[in-house]
């Protein structure tokens, strides 16, 4: 996979009985690690503005793509892709460099994954930062029955599970455009938005918004994904009955300090009782959608740096 020069190369790193494609900065500041967790349809190189400020500012910044993405592992059994072995893989992480623990920020899925970090290891989690997906309280039944109940059968999340392998075999024949389609401003791109318009964005030939990526940002994520393909990365939705039984016992209470970030155009829609579950937090919004951290590059850095000196003086 190409990269952007300004982009550190990878190391191949053995974890939790699987390989993590790693990119690293701030090597020299060990002892103060922060990992960035990006979400989906994505990849490590969605935090590049971030990476080289934090390491500035004194961090050790470690950037995995996540199972199934880039070149890490991409096991065949969908069970493999739970929050266990997500959240699994990030413990083994902090293993390997020798941490006991560390600061996790995530965007979209990556977000869930470190909500869930907190859950299922909190001793290895000191604070979080999550941009766009604020914590999921547990439904009161399996969240893709709630999902179809409340959103219809043809949304992404359902059709994901209720169709397996019909929207990887159509992403897989048209990453350029769908990825091109995508990533663009004010794209609906979750719920309420229309449930098959992953798939549309698969087809459509006139693409609607403005494009957040220069042509060789958006080359990077057409060469991973047309590289690995979907499914991998679809499994992680496949798994979220599963996550809803797994988290069934675990204290539902986020004590770590928190920063969430908003973007006001998103179509997420902003947590209501956030501070019921993550009494700790502090909340910034920008006026952005979706792909918070790269429609927004300074913006989100200096929001994340403010919060994590402020947090740091207390």
């Amino acid at each position: 996979m190409s990269h952007n020069a300004n982009f550190p190369a990878p190391t191949q790193i053995s974890v939790n009985g699987i390989e993590l494609e790693v990119f690293e900065v701030g090597q020299q500041n060990k002892g103060n690690p922060i990992v960035l967790c990006h979400g989906w349809p994505e990849h490590a190189y969605s935090w590049r503005h971030q990476m080289p400020a934090l390491a500035a500012a004194g961090y050790h910044v470690i950037v995995p793509n996540q199972r199934g993405y880039g070149n890490s592992s991409r096991p065949n059994e969908v069970t493999d892709y739970d929050i266990c072995h997500l959240t699994d893989d990030l413990a083994a992480l902090l293993d390997h460099f020798g941490y006991e623990d560390a600061i996790f920020v995530g965007h979209d899925w990556g977000a869930n994954v470190v909500w869930s970090m907190a859950q299922l290891h909190p001793n290895r989690v000191t604070k979080i930062i999550n941009l766009a997906l604020p914590y999921q309280a547990r439904t009161p039944k399996p969240w893709i029955a709630f999902m179809e109940e409340f959103f219809g059968a043809d949304n992404y999340f359902v059709h994901f599970n209720r169709q397996p392998g019909v929207a990887d075999a159509i992403l897989d024949q048209n990453t350029s455009r769908f990825l091109g389609n995508l990533y663009r401003k004010n794209v609906p791109t979750t719920p309420p938005a229309p449930g098959m318009m992953m798939i549309n964005l698969a087809r459509a030939e006139t693409p609607m918004g403005d494009p957040i990526l220069s042509d060789e940002e958006l080359a990077v994520y057409v060469a991973a994904f047309a590289e690995t393909g979907f499914t991998g990365s679809i499994n992680w939705y496949r798994n979220m009955d599963r996550n809803w039984k797994i988290l069934a016992d675990v204290n539902s209470i986020i004590s770590q300090p928190a920063l969430m970030i908003y973007g006001d155009q998103d179509m997420i829609p902003k947590s209501e009782n956030l501070t019921d579950f993550v009494p700790n937090v502090d909340v910034v919004s920008l006026d952005c959608g979706h792909w918070i951290q790269q429609e927004m590059p300074r913006e989100t850095t200096h929001a994340m740096l403010e919060w994590l000196a402020a947090d740091n003086a207390t």
